[in-house]
């Protein structure tokens, strides 16, 4: 068990590196927008002159975020490798999208409850279990005031000897607890070696809820 969560996510920016020429070892690049933002994209889109701020949790190689971009807002993209987000620039060198390195349990305080819409993909279930609701936290302090978080994420089936550590329903109640609604709940069905089954969560935030961390 890793004593934290930096000690749990060091591996990353390694396997990043190993992978920079061919990345078909990066389990969880898809090289295209993740399907289940798209979806969310095509039925929802900021409006004309109403530029929104988009944050993408765990950018990888960027696809998702220049998917936000594409679609009009104004995104920021995170990632704990460096690596990975030098790939993601070099992918997207004309982009507008602020590629940072940023851990999420440590966000700077602009950008407490600063995103309208959050996109957040299989990166909490890449952190040991005890990480869980301390990183749900984190993410839902990074949503603003009648804003919209998409949580993706394997569905836990039967137990699995992790990275990653797929969710369960009751994880999944944990976004409420820390004052979001659900406005969409689907499992979502794809061929998967960790699950067939994924959670498809669409989240609103009524009111002002960010808090402190404990550390």
């Amino acid at each position: 068990m890793k004593n934290s969560h930096k000690e749990a996510t060091a591996w990353f920016d390694g396997l990043y590196k190993a992978n920079r020429e061919s990345k078909e070892k990066i389990p969880w690049a898809r090289h295209e927008v993740n399907p289940l933002l798209k979806g969310y994209l095509e039925n929802k889109k900021p409006k004309g002159d109403e530029s929104k701020r988009a944050l993408v949790i765990g950018c990888g190689l960027g696809d998702d975020a220049k998917a936000l971009e594409d679609a009009g807002y104004q995104v920021v993209a995170i990632d704990v490798a460096q690596s990975a987000l030098d790939l993601a620039q070099e992918k997207f060198p004309d982009s507008t999208i602020r590629f940072e390195k940023q851990d999420i349990f440590e966000m700077p305080k602009e950008y407490c409850e600063y995103f309208d819409f959050v996109f957040e993909a299989f990166t909490i279930q890449s952190l040991p279990v005890e990480f869980r609701e301390r990183m749900v936290e984190a993410i839902v302090n990074t949503v603003a005031p009648k804003g919209e978080l998409l949580v993706v994420a394997h569905k836990r089936e039967k137990h699995f000897d992790g990275p990653p550590w797929p969710l369960e329903e009751i994880e999944m109640a944990m976004f409420q607890e820390h004052g979001l609604e659900t406005l969409f709940y689907e499992i979502y069905q794809e061929e998967s070696a960790i699950s067939k089954n994924f959670f498809n969560v669409l989240y609103h935030k009524p009111e002002s809820s960010c808090k402190q961390l404990t550390q």
